[in-house]
């Protein structure tokens, strides 16, 4: 059994993770300071860079962090605060849309200008462009491979609602 602790593929996973903590740390306060937790946030950001301000349940779900029971709790909670609405799909009876709301956009407009200031201070800032950009070509390298739900409906013609 290879118990090389000092293996540089777990220092890779171990500096991924310890980034992604560290900037959601970051994030946390700023979110709160609007009424929105982190996966919110997510959701208003996934709905309304999608086409038509909306996406399947079951596309937001591939796109997000959570399982399509989580969304579907995640949308009911955002849908009684009134950030998103659900829409029935006019091609298949069985699935429905998160749609972003008038609300929801207004939150996501209060909550944008000070997130971006800390992705910027936190995040891209601390990288010259010709770094980030390989920086960003290996996560989308990587995200494809692992999670290659993570675009989906992002591209898709938008059917009429019933």
């Amino acid at each position: 059994m290879n118990t090389d602790l000092d293996d540089p593929r777990l220092t890779a996973v171990g500096l991924l993770a310890e980034a992604y903590t560290g900037l959601m740390n970051r994030f946390a306060a700023q979110f709160d300071e609007h009424r929105l937790s982190s996966v919110e946030f997510e959701v208003l950001m996934r709905l309304a860079r999608s086409p038509g301000n909306r996406l399947r349940m079951t596309d937001l779900a591939g796109q997000t962090t959570l399982s399509t029971s989580g969304v579907t709790r995640v949308v009911d909670r955002m849908e009684k605060g009134g950030l998103v609405r659900r829409e029935a799909c006019a091609s298949d009876r069985r699935s429905s849309y998160a749609v972003i709301s008038e609300a929801g956009m207004q939150r996501l407009d209060e909550v944008l200008p000070g997130h971006l200031e800390l992705v910027q201070q936190w995040y891209v800032g601390l990288l010259p462009p010709e770094r980030l950009d390989q920086l960003l070509g290996s996560l989308r390298t990587i995200r494809d491979a692992v999670n290659p739900c993570a675009v989906a409906g992002s591209e898709e013609p938008i059917q009429p609602a019933a």
